[in-house]
């Protein structure tokens, strides 16, 4: 149990998250503000992103080589076509950059993108909850009150300069809200046999037409 005086002293920090633009790909949008000053440390959020939504590795290291985004992903190369029903959970560590108007206060955002999920009997839309993420610090030069930030094992490193492993500390926080609400459209399973039809039909009109211009165009020793 921490005491009075220290609980007051150990200011937390809060958490705001935001889904930006609609439909299956979105960028997730994280704001951090902190309880005390943070001068010198590395900011991030570790967050649990169920097997509804997921982050492409592929996009995500693109964004990296333009210095957009920092962020790890646990596993690092998750499955981009598997469905929900066939996902695991994956952990996405993101560092946070600060935010000129407002010296306690970080963000950052990363694209994330929806799974199809699993037809259904009804036309209602599924529901993929996004918990509020955990706050990270990693202070190099600075001095964290040991009753309020405590180590946590985190798989990633405090600078994107370097993969050096560092040690993370992390406090409660006051979420925004618990959790975020991503509303993805779910198929009718009555129109399954309809899909699976126009899609083999599609696929053979498309191959013809690719043998055609192969034989057409090609050249054949």
């Amino acid at each position: 149990c921490v005491p009075p005086d220290v609980q007051a002293a150990c200011q937390d920090p809060t958490v705001t998250q935001e889904l930006l633009q609609e439909g299956f790909h979105r960028d997730l949008l994280v704001k951090v503000e902190l309880g005390e000053d943070a001068g010198g440390c590395a900011v991030a959020v570790r967050a649990h992103l169920p097997p509804g939504i997921y982050v492409d590795p592929y996009e995500l290291a693109m964004l990296q080589q333009h210095n957009v985004t920092k962020a790890v992903l646990i596993p690092d190369v998750p499955d981009v076509e598997a469905p929900e029903y066939l996902a695991p959970d994956v952990q996405l560590v993101l560092s946070l950059d600060s935010d000129p108007r407002c010296s306690r206060c970080f963000r950052a955002a990363v694209p994330v993108h929806a799974r199809y999920h699993r037809p259904a009997r009804h036309s209602q839309p599924a529901s993929v909850l996004l918990h509020s993420p955990q706050v990270l610090l990693c202070c190099c030069h600075s001095h964290l009150a040991a009753e309020c930030w405590q180590p946590v094992e985190v798989g990633a490193p405090c600078s994107a300069e370097g993969n050096i492993p560092c040690q993370w500390h992390s406090t409660t926080h006051r979420p925004a809200q618990e959790e975020l609400v991503l509303e993805v459209p779910v198929g009718l399973r009555e129109h399954s046999p309809l899909v699976c039809a126009v899609t083999l039909l599609s696929t053979l009109l498309c191959a013809s037409l690719i043998l055609a211009a192969t034989c057409k165009h090609g050249h054949f020793s």
